[in-house]
């Protein structure tokens, strides 16, 4: 499996997330995701799921030192009688002792960048997290988080598909020595119908989907794929055998436009940088 490289973390390039998967959706899904190949699984304290992944996992008999285990921490647990305890629950549902990577779910509008990476680093210190980072941060909380953190901020996870153009916040994290991992690639179901994508992958022999997500990993990003399909999971994989061209990546990024935006809670995402 290909990594990308973020202080002293080794990331696999493509992870399996469970959002909005089920117990039995998740169960049923994750030993086909480990027989295509995937070692790397996202899920968040908020998708109600972990429990189900810890179980999936354990029952596949997967060895705990060929995962790469990512959870979230939700904003309601964003504070110092709450944040410790529920990292500690998570770690029970998942069935380890420590997850590979602990991130901040949404910045919200509630408790300050800064208290919220104290909390985050007091975990990381005990030992309950080999890696820490972010996820929906603009460039602003990004460079906060990084300057006030003890141990490295590893990754940004944010909304990346063709149709929202991220290069400002690639050039703000590559500065940082920040990895960006990519949420919502099939931009809610668009990318899968897109005539380019559909076209760009008849010549490489492939679907729309893994055009967009060889799209992502050609850039250097860490990609999340996901389906609830054990059938469709080895397509999900297939993305390392083929290479874009610089014309068809050039074409890809083209399909950015303004509105392209999908995921902006209020009162949990920030002021999007322009």
């Amino acid at each position: 499996m290909q990594t990308v490289s973020a202080g002293s973390a080794r990331i696999p390039a493509l992870g399996f997330g469970v959002f909005r998967m089920s117990d039995a959706e998740v169960e049923q899904v994750v030993p086909a995701a480990l027989e295509a190949g995937f070692t790397h699984f996202d899920t968040a304290q908020i998708y109600g799921n972990e429990a189900a992944l810890g179980r999936a996992l354990q029952a596949a008999g997967a060895r705990r030192d060929q995962l790469f285990l990512t959870t979230k921490v939700w904003v309601d647990n964003y504070s110092p009688e709450r944040f410790a305890a529920s990292v500690a629950e998570s770690l029970d549902k998942l069935k380890v002792d420590q997850v590979d990577l602990l991130l901040l779910h949404w910045p919200g509008d509630k408790v300050a960048i800064a208290d919220q990476i104290d909390l985050l680093n007091a975990v990381q210190a005990a030992g309950h997290a080999r890696h820490i980072g972010v996820s929906n941060q603009n460039i602003a909380q990004l460079r906060e988080s990084v300057a006030r953190s003890a141990a490295p901020i590893v990754t940004n996870q944010i909304e990346m598909h063709p149709y929202l153009d991220q290069r400002a916040m690639a050039q703000a994290a590559a500065a940082a020595g920040v990895s960006l991992t990519a949420y919502f690639a099939m931009a809610d179901g668009a990318v899968p119908r897109d005539p380019l994508l559909r076209a760009i992958g008849e010549t490489h022999g492939k679907s729309a989907a893994q055009v967009a997500l060889r799209w992502l990993i050609q850039q250097g990003f860490v990609v999340l794929s996901k389906t609830a399909k054990p059938e469709r999971v080895a397509e999900n994989f297939a993305v390392f055998d083929f290479v874009l061209s610089d014309t068809d990546m050039a074409a890809i990024g083209g399909l950015a436009r303004p509105d392209g935006r999908l995921v902006s809670p209020a009162g949990l995402a920030p002021a999007w940088d322009a």
